[in-house]
């Protein structure tokens, strides 16, 4: 696991190969839907917020076994899911072709890329040797990006995607330091994960993998929007025994607002009694900053794992789900 997340510059570069070798014709799209769950849902989250507002047209991810009432035949619907075998996600692939929505898939084959071949449908090539889903999130944030520039919805940052691959490279010892820092601060707490704006979506992969990897309940939420809510609820923490501990991921390009914001949140926290760790993202563009804080907290969530003593690697829960699921 470890040697996976820390290879995340040669998966983005080779992401960039392996959608370019699929040959995927350019084409004008009303948006663009990623379909998939877990590991494999998140590119579509990540691709968004490192986009921006160089977003001409919608790219939205949809986790689930539907899709969008609105959706039409002028929309792109990338289906991604690293094994193939995923049921929401071939659930969705069935419903774009009933919709004549044009079709693109990202897996490593099993039933989706069978039926993407019978169907002609353009399919990106993952990896099969990752030990999880998880690990190939630079493959799916680049599939989501690039193919939301094949249909219009945005421009390439292929480039700028590049040039974070070498930023990443040259950051990997104060990343893995920083990791070991934050983590110990966590200690056995439950974690809090908040983000905002670029790190909105950051901060769903950093709680995802605190559960997958750590085996521990974790939470996300969003500022301002917490603010008005969820910010109430560490006002018992203490009279009610519960050790939490908030991670802030602020960014260095954040609105103004929002960082008064993160400022006021975290002296909240910190004045219950709780840890409120405060971390700004690093980089010059927006895509080397995102990456920056997937890989730190991909990080943290294996030095919480070692510090817990567990292997980071299974997912026994998510097993014995599927294969109840398949019994009913």
């Amino acid at each position: 696991m470890l040697d996976e997340i820390l290879a995340i510059p040669d998966h983005l570069r080779d992401a960039l190969w392996r959608v370019e070798s699929a040959r995927i014709a350019p084409i004008e799209s009303a948006g663009l839907l990623v379909c998939g769950v877990g590991g494999s849902a998140i590119g579509g989250d990540l691709a968004a917020a490192a986009l921006g507002s160089r977003l001409t047209r919608p790219l939205l991810t949809v986790r689930g076994y539907e899709l969008p009432a609105w959706v039409t035949s002028e929309w792109t619907v990338l289906c991604s899911s690293y094994s193939g075998e995923t049921e929401e996600t071939l659930s969705c692939f069935e419903a774009a072709e009933a919709l004549g929505a044009r079709r693109v898939v990202a897996s490593t084959g099993g039933a989706l890329v069978e039926a993407a071949r019978a169907a002609e449908v353009p399919v990106i090539g993952l990896p099969g040797l990752l030990p999880a889903p998880r690990t190939g999130v630079a493959y799916v944030v680049v599939c989501a990006a690039e193919v939301a520039a094949l249909v219009r919805a945005a421009p390439r940052i292929d480039t700028e995607i590049d040039a974070a691959a070498a930023f990443l490279e040259g950051c990997l010892d104060d990343l893995r330091a920083r990791a070991v820092e934050i983590a110990s601060r966590i200690g056995e707490a439950l974690v809090v994960v908040y983000g905002a704006g670029l790190t909105g979506p950051v901060a769903r992969r950093w709680k995802t993998q605190v559960n997958e990897n750590a085996k521990l309940p974790a939470s996300f939420a969003e500022l301002p929007e917490a603010d008005h809510n969820e910010i109430c609820g560490w006002d018992d923490t203490a009279a009610t025994g519960a050790r939490a501990a908030a991670v802030l991921l602020e960014d260095s390009d954040q609105h103004p607002r929002e960082r008064r914001r993160f400022e006021l949140t975290a002296e909240a926290i910190a004045a219950t009694g709780a840890e409120a760790i405060r971390v700004q993202t690093m980089g010059e563009t927006r895509a080397a900053r995102l990456l920056w804080a997937v890989m730190l907290g991909d990080l943290v969530s294996l030095e919480l794992a070692e510090a817990r003593g567990v292997d980071p690697l299974p997912i026994e829960a998510i097993e014995k789900l599927k294969a109840a699921l398949g019994r009913s």
